[in-house]
């Protein structure tokens, strides 16, 4: 693990976003709470919580950090056919948060396959992505 024991605890904020694409009758599924497996948001929230909680077990090398907010939001676009997944994270810490909202992004897009894969193995997590982060030394990024 690299040494941040000389950095300052700065307030570090991250946002990561991504989101699955499905049929249009799995998306209907999903916003009607249709499916057997319950309310695929809600567990896929918790899911994503969870995993931001855990990212330090998952990837190797990472800090762990002492969250001090993560939240998850969906957004179902009709017209997409798709589900978009916004995960702020912040931390109160010597390291970025970044890889917690990326691992909070990924596992609730996951949960959202895995819950739906019986209605539909078609689809797609596409364009997991780091939107923007701050705090730290090396300032401010905000993705194009």
């Amino acid at each position: 693990m690299v040494d941040v024991a000389g950095k300052d605890v700065t307030r570090r904020v991250a946002r990561a976003a991504g989101c699955i694409t499905m049929q249009p009758a799995t998306l209907s599924l999903i916003v009607n709470s249709g499916l057997s497996k319950g309310d695929v948001l809600g567990v896929a929230r918790v899911a994503a919580i969870q995993a931001a909680k855990r990212t330090s077990e998952l990837i190797p090398l990472c800090h762990p950090l002492p969250l001090t907010r993560v939240a998850v939001e969906f957004k179902p676009d009709a017209k997409a056919s798709a589900i978009a997944i916004e995960v702020p994270a912040e931390t109160l810490a010597r390291t970025g948060v970044e890889m917690e909202a990326l691992t909070a992004a990924a596992v609730g897009l996951l949960t959202i396959y895995d819950m739906c894969k019986a209605a539909d193995r078609a689809m797609r997590i596409e364009n997991l992505r780091l939107v923007e982060k701050s705090g730290g030394k090396s300032g401010t990024f905000t993705a194009a």
